[in-house]
């Protein structure tokens, strides 16, 4: 996975764009609605989703899994701290947070690293933290396509293995875990507009309160 992510960053640089996701747009708004001041984005990229947070005054702290990517993000003046690692060697601190915000990351893991990276995440967060995953589904155009290597999950080229979510797998993998909400986003490409736009899931978490005793 290193090696995809490090020769991919190496030969496209900055390959989505500088523009945030709608789904970075629609999470900052709401991380601001419930006064979310600090947060992680595993999987920060060259910091396209974190700008829009950092200009919103939410401190972000990253993880990344690509060197490249990192430098590419310094050089755009993203000045945060940013652990160089994979989010399955999480956690990276041991800091809390109040919010975490994942973008079309998880379904490139198996099962096993899926259940560790929601339980890793949800350790990270404070009491009545908040966290959102942005992730593929079964409506996916890719769905089916490559090598299929277990339930709903396949490799759809070489090197890139995915898992494709429905609402009974949320279900399983999130329930546990404060889920609170289940929404479709239709993602554009907004630097290639003549590519048609996709269709993500988000998937919200909230952490509860520690009880009474």
């Amino acid at each position: 996975m290193t090696e995809f992510w490090e020769t991919s960053f190496i030969e496209n640089q900055m390959m989505w764009g500088f523009e945030p996701s709608d789904s970075a747009i629609l999470v900052k708004d709401f991380f601001l609605e419930k006064k979310v001041n600090d947060i992680l984005i595993p999987g920060i990229g060259y910091g396209r989703n974190a700008k829009i947070f950092i200009d919103n005054g939410i401190h972000v702290t990253g993880i990344e899994i690509s060197k490249t990517a990192i430098d590419l993000a310094r050089q755009k003046g993203l000045d945060v701290p940013i652990f160089h690692g994979s989010v399955t060697d999480m956690p990276f601190d041991n800091k809390l947070y109040d919010g975490i915000f994942s973008y079309a990351l998880i379904h490139l893991l198996n099962h096993q690293e899926r259940a560790k990276f929601i339980k890793d995440c949800y350790d990270q967060l404070k009491p009545n933290g908040y966290m959102i995953f942005t992730t593929i589904s079964k409506e996916a155009p890719m769905y089916g396509k490559g090598k299929r290597l277990g339930k709903d999950y396949f490799e759809i080229m070489e090197g890139v293995k995915m898992f494709f979510y429905d609402s009974d797998s949320i279900k399983q993998e999130f329930g546990t875990y404060g889920l609170i909400e289940v929404s479709e986003i239709v993602e554009p490409h907004k630097n290639m507009e003549n590519k048609p736009p996709f269709k993500f899931t988000m998937v919200k978490c909230q952490k509860a309160l520690p009880l009474l005793q």
